[in-house]
């Protein structure tokens, strides 16, 4: 059986009839195409990670208008401890995260957090301090930061860190006291190097050892890094790697079996809640950052992710979701091996929210115009949405950047099928790298480790974090405006 996903027989003849089999549920939208990587040609975007000149304008002139949801999404922002231009930095020479001393990686996130939430908070509402703020947060981390280090968990550091800090450097590069050669430097020797290394090497693992949110905390961090910096090889391969990876990260791997009914299993699933917001929320990540410059990994396979961020989105309301058995190897190259099986959905508390919901549900149902509606009510249920420090005080609270009412809300296309498509606005794309144009857009556990190995795990980490994740799990945000869905006619949906 191929290592890379290790499924029942049963789960295996039942995902290859059932992919590609339930557009209903789904929708398609005829006439918006997927465009290659290759699509943006030339240089990139900028800004073109998380938010673009059109999106950041759009927070701006909203908010100035008092509209809603628009509103509630800043007065999370400006209530944040981290969005104050009070906020000093505090730069480490290496970080820790899972050994080592000291264990300080809480103090990167923060600053990181901090940078970009005064960032942001300066693109709303004009005020230069937050800027200044930023900058030099930033300015001082890449001045001093040389490594990150520790356990298994530097690569989660790493990958985290790295997509959070060239999102935050993004949108202040064209200030005048940003170091953006340095912020370029620390991207490429402290952060990216350790994701590329996970990519291919695994930390000496067999490849189905790591749960997908690893490969894609690796995946969110390289390909910011190739779009900050400019490095279309390291885009380049992300896109492969999301599209076609060994890794349980790739697409086809997260999200293994696809039902009739237009929802798809997302594997995370089968470990806990916490764990699986945590990838739904980096593979939206990615797909985000890759729109934007030309990229429509959202589309892909058929809006697969579309099915899995229904699947969990369902699974998390406290819906009844299918799951396929799974049992996958663990263990070293070479070394130590054992097995773990999963047979069901993890119980789930659904009072237990990211901020990752907005994002997903406005790109498919109001870029796309693609009936959503698990999305749609999660989404409401979170909003508005905060960021890093409103959802508890450990590391998974500041997993996402968040804000994604502000940011992420747009207008429903008029007409979903004439959108423009990523590909047309990285056409335009290529006249503007300055960032001053605009661009057109539109917990049940596993079953026992079975198998005789021995010795310790290479994933075994997180679990410092779960104490974060049941803390935050009372954290419910305010209820917002529903997002509003054009529900496809049934009989020509059944008819697909």
């Amino acid at each position: 059986m191929h290592e890379t996903r290790h499924l029942t027989r049963r789960g295996l003849l039942k995902a290859a009839g059932a992919v590609g089999a339930a557009a209903g549920a789904a929708g398609t939208v005829v006439g918006v195409t997927a465009p290659s990587a290759a699509a943006a040609g030339g240089a990139f975007a900028h800004p073109g990670l998380l938010h673009t000149r059109t999106d950041l304008d759009r927070m701006a002139a909203k908010v100035k208008a008092g509209a809603a949801p628009y509103t509630a999404g800043f007065a999370k922002l400006t209530a944040n401890r981290h969005a104050q231009s009070g906020w000093r930095a505090n730069p480490q020479a290496t970080v820790y995260r899972g050994a080592g001393s000291p264990q300080n990686y809480a103090v990167l996130y923060n600053d990181i957090h901090a940078a970009y939430q005064n960032a942001l908070r300066h693109h709303v509402s004009g005020e230069s301090a937050h800027a200044d703020t930023a900058v030099a947060i930033l300015n001082a981390w890449s001045a001093k930061l040389t490594s990150i280090a520790g356990s298994a968990d530097r690569f989660l550091a790493a990958g985290l860190y790295g997509y959070q800090f060239a999102n935050a450097a993004e949108l202040v590069r064209d200030r005048p006291d940003f170091d953006l050669a340095g912020a370029k430097k620390v991207l490429r020797e402290v952060f990216s190097p350790l994701g590329e290394s996970f990519l291919t090497q695994h930390n000496g693992a067999v490849i189905t050892n790591y749960w997908p949110n690893w490969d894609l905390t690796a995946m969110a961090c390289v390909l910011a890094a190739g779009i900050f910096c400019d490095d279309r090889d390291k885009v380049d391969r992300v896109v492969e790697y999301f599209k076609n990876g060994a890794g349980l990260g790739s697409v086809k791997n997260a999200i293994p079996v696809v039902h009739e009914d237009g929802l798809a299993e997302w594997l995370e699933a089968g470990r806990d809640q916490g764990h699986a917001l945590l990838g739904v929320g980096l593979m939206g990540t990615v797909c985000e950052m890759a729109w934007n410059q030309g990229i429509d990994l959202y589309g892909h396979d058929d809006s697969r992710f579309l099915k899995g961020a229904q699947y969990v989105a369902k699974w998390s309301l406290g819906g009844t979701v299918p799951y396929t058995v799974n049992t996958r190897r663990k263990g070293a190259v070479g070394g130590w091996s054992g097995s773990e099986t999963a047979g069901a959905a993890a119980a789930v508390d659904p009072g237990m929210t990211r901020p990752i919901w907005a994002m997903i549900a406005n790109h498919y149902t109001r870029r796309r115009g693609l009936s959503a509606t698990y999305l749609t009510r999660i989404a409401a249920k979170a909003a508005p949405e905060g960021g890093g420090g409103d959802y508890g005080p450990n590391s998974g609270g500041y997993d996402q950047l968040g804000f994604g009412t502000l940011a992420y809300t747009r207008d429903k296309a008029a007409d979903p099928t004439a959108a423009p498509t990523p590909a047309a606005t990285a056409a335009t794309a290529k006249t503007s790298t300055s960032g001053s144009g605009t661009r057109p857009q539109s917990a049940a556990s596993p079953s026992p480790a079975t198998g005789s190995g021995s010795g310790h795990d290479l994933a075994a980490t997180g679990s410092s974090d779960l104490l974060g994740w049941s803390a935050a799990a009372g954290v419910t945000a305010v209820a917002g405006g529903l997002l509003l869905l054009r529900r496809r006619d049934r009989a020509r949906r059944e008819s697909s």
